[in-house]
């Protein structure tokens, strides 16, 4: 499940930077090129600019819901009980030196 949401983001992340690019900063971008005046076409210069804020709009909401969304989907095995387990594990695996034997006194 988190490869799907993964797969998604990285998606989704594309086609807003593609849409984001697209946009011109002074509102020239992709609407001067049908024309500049015709506003009242299909597609035209005034619906090429709403498109494309709805579309970054919607594409930058998408990516944050999937975002969080992934949080759930992320596999968590850890337990209180294993990590009690892994911790006395690695305790016991531990390697203690030998250290030499005290001097006996006679």
């Amino acid at each position: 499940m988190y490869t799907i949401f993964a797969i998604l983001i990285i998606i989704t992340s594309i086609l807003l930077v593609l849409v984001v690019l697209v946009q011109n900063p002074k509102g020239g971008g992709l609407s001067s090129s049908f024309g500049g005046g015709a506003g009242n076409q299909i597609m035209g210069a005034k619906k090429t600019t709403d498109f494309l804020e709805k579309a970054t709009w919607f594409l930058a909401t998408a990516l944050i819901v999937l975002s969080l969304a992934s949080n759930f989907a992320i596999p968590r095995n850890t337990t209180v009980e294993s990590t009690e387990i892994k911790a006395q594990d690695m305790i016991d695996d531990a390697v203690i030196p030998n250290l030499p034997a005290a001097p006996v006194a006679e």
